[in-house]
């Protein structure tokens, strides 16, 4: 007996000698999202940011006397959130540029860039993003007209809010060293015009690099800048790990840099920006991770069509409300296979844009080609925004193992005006969550920020109750597609976590993974839908350590 008695005691002088660099978390509930262990009163973790026990209080607190102890109270602990598909950059720029995000019609857009072009200097082109005709009175596309009269010689140009088309005055389109009158148009984008080919200002999908290419080049140090206020953005509202959906080489070097300062609050899942210098980046030198852990490169994102707000989206049959436009393919069905391949023989998982019903049948398709016999391996490809399927095409995810990488917000920012478009027969498989994760398709949720709102509690919401601020309509638009609070919250967490090839560090509080989570101050699987938007985000840890806390009211 003395060999297993003097085992016990070596053990436990071990942890005890150990204890203080182990901090122990306690709170009314924690939802580990773990199927083994699915709740807990209390967790405990290493210097490191390593989870090495869930259990409960009393148990815990046997076990590990001497660790610093992190009480929340009545709180409830959740595993961080992972925002499964954003633009970080884009993000930031939103606090650098003029915010149009909810301007009422073409006026409060004016008045709006006027209040912002007082801080600008003389020159400098008046930016900014987030107008959308479609909540207007008159929901025409505006015109280089409407921005001329306030602005006639500085340079405006303006995104829409789903980044897929441009709204730029008359002294940007000069800036433009191409003539822009006339009836040709650019591979994969469109120049609206005039009946006599004058360009009206408004530049769809492909046609922007017209306008973004005249622009002045952002200088290094806004374009870090830009990064680091998305990321502070991202944490305080619960967010410990993003997908940043498609940047260029010159951006993860600007990642890398913050990566090696510990100046990145939260993970970042890094996608190759199309068939560029970061995709060839990995096929030179393999999958890339900072040896910090919180940065990695894995996947290419490549833009099938464009989107339905600006009848961009690639469809099968005519837009209802726009008779003779099928939309645009982004990238041809030939070059989304050749992509394909081209990531399959690097190893890279690939994720593609897809938002009307042929610009997803065009990215299954390519799908199918290119894995072969290999769909049912662990390649974990990625349809990103999966926003209209064709019915033939629902169960077409599970067959191939394709993620949905899906936004909860968008099906209510488009609900208004979405069957206009599709129609009442298209319509039934858009924002199709129920049908898919029903087929067994796997479900990773994001917001695709700055085009929706970064905060997840807004995602949570959308996807239970899929209605608006008001709760309108009364008992959800389409509601057979509701997901549960659960199914919502492992979107955002274990579904999230599983698309970036995570799943073995975050997305659940388990032993072994780090220790990711956020502190709510209501139990958001409890909540009614219309409470998950109010949530309040107490604090945000990363590795263990507050990456956010809220201030207390004095």
């Amino acid at each position: 007996m003395r060999k297993p008695l003097l085992g016990l005691l070596l053990s436990v002088f071990a942890g005890l000698a150990c204890a203080a660099d182990v901090t122990l978390v306690t709170a009314a509930r924690i939802h580990t999202m773990d199927a083994r262990q699915p709740t807990a009163e209390a967790l405990a973790y290493d210097d490191s940011g390593r989870i090495l026990a869930v259990g409960t209080r009393a148990e815990l607190q046997r076990r590990y006397p001497n660790a610093k102890h992190l009480d929340v109270g009545t709180a409830t602990v959740v595993p961080g959130l992972i925002d499964a598909h954003a633009h970080v950059s884009g993000l930031g720029m939103t606090r650098l540029t003029a915010d149009l995000v909810g301007a009422r019609d073409k006026a409060d857009v004016i008045a709006r860039l006027r209040a912002f072009e007082r801080e600008l200097p003389q020159g400098a082109w008046l930016i900014g993003r987030g107008w959308d005709q479609n909540d207007w009175p008159d929901k025409r596309f505006p015109t280089a007209a409407d921005l001329d009269a306030a602005f006639p010689q500085r340079p405006v140009w303006l995104e829409r809010v789903d980044g897929h088309a441009g709204w730029a005055n008359t002294a940007a389109m000069r800036a433009v060293k191409r003539d822009l009158r006339g009836d040709w148009q650019p591979d994969g984008g469109r120049i609206e015009r005039t009946a006599n080919g004058e360009p009206t200002g408004i530049f769809i999908d492909a046609a922007m690099a017209l306008i973004d290419q005249a622009r002045p080049p952002l200088d290094e140090a806004t374009a870090e800048r830009a990064l680091v206020l998305g990321m502070q953005e991202a944490v305080a509202h619960g967010l410990t790990g993003i997908h940043d959906a498609g940047i260029n080489l010159a951006e993860l070097q600007r990642y890398r840099r913050l990566a090696d300062r510990n100046a990145l609050p939260l993970r970042i899942t890094a996608m190759a920006a199309g068939d560029g210098d970061a995709l060839a980046f990995l096929c030179e030198h393999g999958l890339y991770r900072h040896p910090g852990g919180r940065l990695q490169m894995r996947t290419v994102k490549v833009y099938a069509d464009g989107a339905l707000g600006s009848r961009g989206a690639a469809l099968l049959a005519d837009y209802s409300d726009d008779a003779g436009n099928r939309g645009l393919m982004l990238t041809s069905p030939a070059d989304l296979a050749r992509i394909a391949a081209r990531a399959k023989q690097c190893g890279v998982q690939a994720a593609t844009h897809g938002i009307g019903d042929r610009g997803n049948r065009e990215i299954l398709d390519a799908y199918a080609r290119v894995l072969g016999n290999d769909a049912r391996g662990d390649h974990r490809w990625r349809i990103e925004h999966a926003q209209v399927l064709a019915l033939d095409d629902l169960a077409r995810f599970a067959e191939l193992g394709v993620i949905a990488s899906m936004q909860p917000t968008h099906a209510t920012s488009d609900m208004p005006w979405a069957e206009d478009r599709v129609g009442p027969e298209r319509i039934v498989g858009a924002y199709a969550w129920r049908q898919l994760r029903d087929r067994g398709a796997r479900l990773a949720l994001g917001s695709d920020a700055p085009v929706e709102s970064i905060d997840p509690r807004l995602g949570l919401y959308a996807a239970v109750a899929r209605a608006d601020a008001e709760g309108q309509p009364v008992g959800g638009w389409r509601p057979q597609e509701k997901l549960t609070n659960f199914e919502a919250l492992r979107g955002f967490t274990l579904d999230a976590a599983y698309a970036g090839f995570a799943e073995h560090d975050v997305g659940s509080l388990a032993v072994g993974k780090r220790a990711d989570f956020v502190v709510l101050a209501e139990d958001p699987l409890a909540a009614e839908a219309a409470a998950l938007r109010k949530l309040t985000v107490l604090a945000t840890y990363v590795d263990g350590k507050p990456v956010f806390q809220r201030q207390q009211a004095k």
